[in-house]
Order: structure tokens, then sequence, then C-alpha cells
């Protein structure tokens, strides 16, 4: 058992973080497939702005290295808390284009994720220059407004777009796998929020961190990953299933053999079956089962075989002389809305079966 848990918490470490790794040319300035972020790169040079675009830290450092440039930075997830904070002081503005929580949580203080849209197209509604002139966009991810300058874009129950602007750096979070990536850039003000936002400064530093790019050179083992309180509380549960297994199997004792099959009378399980009907409190349901077995052995009686029910109402009808309609409502069409009406429609549906019966054995009339 402790093996078999074990497994299983190797097998949800690994597709979580699979979960965690960027898609393949996501965000990419260079990918023109519908997740990259070419056209929006290819916009801003056509206006002027010098992009460079980094695949690793150093390079990163060197391009922002007295630059003035804005940083637009990707999946952090290779970085350090050290690394991406001297990325945005080597920076004169950083836009993160895939907020993480950590990422939060060191450059916009208490902003987080408060999770994501339907969809619907909003406006700025805040007094940021970039977002204000941008128009309206439908953001993907939203965040939390505290202790930010700047929240723009509500929606749900966050902002598609926080800032913060102090004298060193502006801080830009943005989900811009909704808004700037080649297959939506063309919708709404997508575009022009790209343009403003990462050509303000008129230079660009595009990276995108990769494996093994931060200052962790090793990959956290499991026992690393993992809250210091799993391990015992893993202890405590095999403990527990171990004690159980004795308790509840010392109080069952030996199995104890009997016979099969059980005889079970007709009586007996006409009256379950009838208890279970009331308990479900169908009545609808009930006068079907009385009335397909109505239908049967009218149909017996007249000789019909294997015909629908339609067919059966309307030979029974015929055979007694009463009202088609009448007879189609007793056995098909009336529903029964409580016990009473249940009850009446049982009683129409004996008194038109041994109608059916009298007509076709007269003799059983005959005092």
């Amino acid at each position: 058992m402790a093996a078999g848990l074990l497994v299983a918490g190797i097998a949800v470490a690994a597709v979580a973080g699979i979960n965690t790794m960027p898609a393949q040319g996501l965000l990419d300035p260079d990918a023109a497939g519908p997740e990259g972020s070419r056209a929006l790169t290819a916009l801003l040079r056509d206006r002027g702005v010098e992009v460079t675009v980094a695949r690793d830290r150093a390079a990163a450092l060197q391009a922002l290295e007295g630059n003035g440039a804005t940083l637009a930075i990707a999946d952090t997830a290779p970085l350090d808390d050290d690394d991406i904070l001297e990325l945005r002081d080597a920076a004169a503005g950083v836009v993160l284009l895939e907020p993480r929580t950590r990422d939060l949580r060191l450059l916009l203080g208490d902003a987080r994720s408060a999770g994501f849209t339907d969809g619907s197209t909003v406006e700025p509604d805040c007094d940021l220059p970039a977002a204000d002139i941008s128009g309206p966009v439908s953001p993907g991810e939203v965040f939390t407004g505290e202790g930010v300058d700047h929240a723009c874009y509500p929606a749900a129950s966050g902002y598609g777009l926080v800032a913060s602007v102090d004298d060193a750096a502006s801080v830009v979070a943005v989900d811009a796998t909704a808004l700037l990536v080649n297959q939506r850039l063309a919708d709404e003000g997508n575009a022009a929020l790209g343009l403003n936002l990462l050509g303000a400064t008129g230079a660009v530093v595009w990276y995108l961190p990769s494996i093994g790019d931060g200052s962790i050179t090793a990959a956290p083992s499991l026992g690393e990953l993992t809250p210091a309180w799993v391990t015992p509380a893993i202890l405590l549960l095999l403990g527990s299933v171990v004690a159980a297994a004795v308790w509840r199997g010392r109080r069952f004792g030996p199995l104890v053999a009997e016979n099969l099959p059980v005889t079970v009378r007709a009586s007996e399980t006409t009256e379950g079956r009838a208890r279970l009907y009331a308990a479900s409190a169908d009545p609808v349901h009930a006068l079907d089962q009385l009335r397909r077995e109505a239908l049967r052995r009218i149909a017996r009686s007249l000789g019909l075989g294997s015909a629908d029910a339609g067919a059966i109402a309307d030979a029974a009808a015929s055979r007694i002389g009463d009202d088609r309609t009448r007879v189609r409502g007793i056995l098909l069409d009336d529903l029964p809305r409580n016990d009473r009406e249940l009850v009446d429609a049982a009683d129409r549906l004996r008194d038109v079966e041994a109608a059916v019966l009298r007509s076709v054995r007269p003799e059983r009339n005959t005092p």
C-alpha cells in the first residue's frame, strides 16, 4: 500500500509539472503560429520600436543594460526570486505576459490571481493611459486590485490588467495569452494595448526563460516539493487503514455459507415493489406498471398478439362500445398527480379490463 501511495504521489507531481510547462511557441516573438506573438513584434518594429529577443538570462541582462528598455517576460518558472528582481532592476519597465502567483507577490505586492472571465468585452475604466486609449478588450485571467496603482478592465471578480508605477520602473501584469497572441491580436483593442504597453520606451527586450536558465541548477526532489506535513500525514493514514482493517476484520468473523438460490414468495416481491413505488412518490410510474399488465391481458383476451398499445386501446373501446378518447385516456394518456388520482385511475383501468373480459366471455356474466 505504501508503494502504491508513493507511485501515486510521483504521478501527481509529474502531471503537475507537465501542467506548468509553457506550450511550445506560446508568446514566442518569432513564432508565426496561432499561439505565437510574431504579429505584435512586427507591428512594434514597423513603428520604430527596437525589439530584442533574448532566450537566456545573460542575453536579457546584456540587452537591458543602460538601454532604458521595457522587459516583456513570459513564463518565469525557471527563474528564482533573485533572478526576477535583478531583471526588474535592469529594466525601465516590466510587462508580465504570463503572471504567476510568485511574480505578482514579488513585483506587485498584494495582487493575486482572481480566476478567469467568460470572454466578455469590457472597457478599460481606469486612468492608465496605455489602457485608456486602447479601448475595450476581452481579458482572460483577472487579478485582484489591492496594493496596485492602476486596475483596468474590471471583469468577473478582478481586473484584466493591474499595474504599479514608481520612480524606478513600472510593472504591468496582463494575460497576454488571451490578448497578444497572433490569433487574437486583431480583436477589439488588443493590438493597440500591446503597442502601448510594450512600445512606450522605444525599446523592448522580449525574454523567454528556458529550463536551466535560472540560478537553480538542480531539480528539486519530490520531498522538497511537498510540505513537511505530508510524510507524517501519509504515515498516519497508513496506520489508520491497518487499524481499521484489523478492527473490522475481527468484528465480522468467519463467513457463513448460505444455500442458494433463496426462494422468495411472489407476494413478498409484489409488496416490496409496491413499497418502493410508494416511497418514490411517483404515481405516474406506478400507474404505468398497472397499465402495462392490463394492456397485455386485454390484448390476449382480444387475440391481438403483439399489437401496439394504441391499437389495443382502440380495439378495447370498440369491443365494449365506449368512447375511444375516454378509453385511450384510461389505458394510455391520463396522468395522475397524487395518490388519490392514482387510486381512481386504477379503478377505471380495472373496470375497462373487466368490461372487455365480459364482452369476450359473456358466459361468465350468467348468474
